[in-house]
């Protein structure tokens, strides 16, 4: 089922066009250079930005780039981050398959995957953000001890990401199967405090990136 188009779509797109980055490649290389900022974090799938605008705030020193495929919902994620002012966010209305054609290699310091698509059916395994070929592309671009940071509520996709992040060679420095179970830690995405709310587990890995740049 399409999503409906929202009413004045262009509109507040071009409002915020000071925060969407229409041709992320023209940066690759350059995210850093361009900006006064220390480090370069993404996060894939950003929505409607709640996790993408609070998690800025608390990195004043990195410069965080939002990529959301589906317009109706990153002008939401734009509208949220003009409105607090927030200047160390940019967005991108891009898919995680060109991570390459936009970021050089060892450019990036973390990359955040808030609740992925699960793909469960086996014979969509490749398309999840958490395949082998994903993997690979994550380390092209990851500096040497640059971090993923995964939650998600779907169990299955976790076990599945747990084992796929061991066969790439990821070192695990966080793991927890409950995040929330003794109260909410860190910041939540919308999605997140829905399903926390209703009594749903979250889990959550951090694991980092060992390859060796030359």
């Amino acid at each position: 089922m399409r999503m409906r188009r929202k009413p004045n779509l262009k509109k507040r797109l071009d409002k915020c066009a000071h925060l969407l980055v229409k041709e992320p490649e023209l940066h690759r290389g350059k995210w850093l250079s361009e900006t006064p900022y220390e480090e370069l974090h993404i996060e894939l799938g950003c929505g409607k930005g709640r996790f993408t605008v609070e998690t800025a705030k608390q990195h004043p020193h990195a410069l965080l780039v939002g990529l959301e495929k589906v317009e109706n919902v990153v002008v939401i994620a734009l509208e949220r981050a003009d409105k607090q002012e927030q200047r160390n966010i940019l967005f991108a209305a891009n898919l995680a398959d060109d991570l390459d054609k936009f970021f050089e290699p060892g450019e990036v310091s973390r990359i955040y995957l808030n609740f992925s698509d699960p793909w469960p059916s086996r014979r969509h395994a490749k398309r999840r953000l958490t395949s082998q070929s994903f993997l690979e592309m994550y380390k092209s671009v990851l500096r040497t001890g640059g971090e993923i940071h995964m939650k998600t509520d779907n169990l299955p996709l976790f076990e599945y990401s747990l084992e796929e992040f061991y066969k790439a060679g990821f070192e695990f420095l966080f793991l927890m199967r409950n995040l929330h179970e003794n109260g909410p830690v860190g910041v939540m995405t919308d999605y997140e405090i829905k399903f926390h709310d209703l009594g749903v587990k979250i889990n959550k890995c951090v694991v980092k990136n060992v390859i060796e740049r030359v």
